[in-house]
């Protein structure tokens, strides 16, 4: 179990909301400069130059509908007979949460900025316990700056469900480095009922369980009581994850509700089509680029896995402890081939993928880091345009 100086830990986390916060008041500052061009443009109330407005666009809207209404009891069906987009596809502790928040007398647009405002900032803290190697906050700090900074960092006082999701997925991984298996298990069930991709936690869980077990390089083997622990958890977590689909069929009363609802979004870029797992992004890129489309995929995962390798030895090399910080990336983006269809929301579902910031690769290189921190601030207000104002993130 890494240790962790108190004193050090608590003088670091002032540092950690510093950089945050400075964070938010620069994408505060590139979203008000976007308001005048999307106010200009014809994408309905979203457009209103109202930034607590401006904030709650696009999926925003259907968390507020059942923050205010619920879920529908029935899905919407399209002139073809399809199943339209609609507030099944979103989990229910976001919203929820909002509604709470909203009871204080808050508008209910405001009350979700705030909460995902506040959550980002855990989520900041989260993110800087979990990378922090014994020591050292270098590698921690910088992860924190290139997170909060990054080119979709506007989603964090969106209100969307990512910053909830993020702060929940970072303490989760923390608990299991720490091996505190009862808080990571109720985190990860939590994180299961926020957004999708709570899978990916149980599955580091049993990447943990396995390498603990057969090869526990120095370390002291998962005693009995562990073990169970490690093993009820990960499977309490993906039922958590799996139970939604069949909350969506009981009150629909259409056993399928859930992925007829998610593949709604899919029509527009691959047509109507049965959900199979691994194959959303070879049918995405084969039906743009054919034959080339799935070599690329089969590229980008194969130098996806390399880096995790890569990063596996210099955590090493560093004194970190890479089992956790490796396993999650693997599992998420394992989670990420086998269920999404890579369209315009695939940056925003790669910000779980921030652990990945605080390679010691990226810490040792301090023009690597500098740049890729300009470059981040200055996509930002790029993205905002491409992926807020002309374009779903």
């Amino acid at each position: 179990m890494p240790s962790y100086p108190a004193a050090g830990v608590k003088r670091a986390i002032p540092r950690v909301l510093a950089l945050y916060a400075l964070s938010r008041l620069v994408t505060t500052v590139f979203l008000f400069a976007v308001l005048p061009f999307a106010a200009q443009g014809d994408c309905g109330s979203r457009c209103t130059p109202d930034l607590r407005f401006f904030s709650g666009g696009w999926d925003a809207t259907y968390y507020r509908h059942i923050a205010v209404q619920g879920y529908p009891a029935s899905l919407p069906i399209g002139p073809d007979g399809e199943v339209k987009a609609n507030e099944w596809a979103f989990l229910p502790v976001y919203p929820l949460v909002v509604r709470a928040v909203s009871l204080t007398g808050l508008n209910v647009d405001l009350a979700g900025i705030v909460v995902s405002v506040v959550a980002g900032a855990f989520a900041a803290i989260g993110l800087y316990l979990l990378v922090r190697v014994d020591g050292s906050d270098r590698s921690a700090l910088w992860a924190v700056a290139l997170f909060c900074f990054g080119p979709l960092s506007f989603v964090l006082q969106a209100e969307y469900a990512e910053s909830l999701f993020l702060t929940l997925a970072f303490f989760a991984l923390h608990a299991i480095r720490r091996e505190r298996w009862s808080l990571a298990c109720g985190l990860g069930i939590v994180a299961a009922f926020t957004r999708p991709g709570a899978l990916a936690i149980a599955l580091t869980l049993g990447i943990v369980l396995v390498m603990r077990s057969v090869r526990a390089r120095g370390r002291a083997r998962l005693s009995r009581r562990s073990t169970v622990a490690v093993v009820v958890s990960g499977l309490l977590i993906a039922a958590a994850g799996l139970c939604w689909p069949m909350i969506a069929g009981a009150v629909t009363g259409v056993p399928d509700a859930y992925l007829r609802t998610e593949t709604a979004w899919w029509a527009g870029f691959i047509g109507r089509v049965d959900f199979l797992p691994l194959t959303p992004w070879f049918l995405f890129w084969g039906r743009y680029l054919g034959l080339l489309g799935w070599v690329a995929v089969l590229v980008v995962a194969g130098l996806f896995a390399w880096w995790i390798v890569g990063s596996r030895r210099r955590m090493l090399a560093a004194g970190a402890d890479p089992l956790v910080l490796v396993s999650w990336p693997a599992s998420y983006g394992l989670y990420l081939l086998a269920v999404f269809l890579p369209q315009q929301s695939l940056p925003r579902l790669l910000l779980p993928l921030a652990p990945m910031l605080g390679d010691p690769g990226l810490a040792e290189r301090r023009g690597l880091r500098v740049c890729l921190l300009i470059a981040g601030i200055a996509v930002q207000p790029v993205a905002i345009v491409l992926l807020w104002v002309l374009g779903y993130p």
